[in-house]
């Protein structure tokens, strides 16, 4: 009988998460505006380098070439993670969406050349949920240390 119970549970949950993905295709309106990535929204799973609460804040990638060099360094960074695509590519601006494995939800990950500043501003942010238990700052960190810019 416990089994069943837990089988059920596991079915509930697959199927609600199933939902969830399905409602997850639409990408947020993202972007730069005036220079500047979006802030993250008052829940944690978001990190920023232009964002203005320091629970959001991760430190922009330094920036050593062009601005051509540096975005094709990192669009193959980008695409060399797992279930990952860029989706919007523009002079000094890239973005990627990355998928879960399990539960296939949807991140938006977000990079923009900043020239005079000599960094490219950074934003990964899930689009459903509370907590990301860290998954967008361990992936920004992680393209960080993979670009070594």
């Amino acid at each position: 009988m416990k089994r069943i119970r837990i089988l059920l549970w596991l079915a509930s949950a697959t199927a609600a998460a199933t939902v969830l993905g399905c409602r997850m295709n639409r990408p947020p309106v993202l972007g730069p505006v005036a220079g500047k990535l979006l802030p993250c929204p008052g829940s944690p799973n978001c990190v920023g380098s232009q964002d203005p609460d320091p629970d959001h804040l991760i430190a922009p990638l330094s920036v050593r070439g062009s601005v051509e060099e540096t975005m094709a360094k990192l669009k193959a960074a980008v695409l060399a993670e797992p279930r990952t695509r860029v989706t919007e590519e523009r002079e000094g601006y890239l973005r990627a969406e990355s998928t879960s494995l399990l539960f296939r939800f949807v991140d938006d990950v977000e990079f923009l050349y900043d020239g005079p500043a000599r960094v490219v501003h950074v934003r990964s942010a899930s689009r459903v949920g509370h907590s990301d238990l860290g998954v967008n700052r361990r992936r920004i960190e992680k393209l960080r240390a993979a670009l070594a810019l």
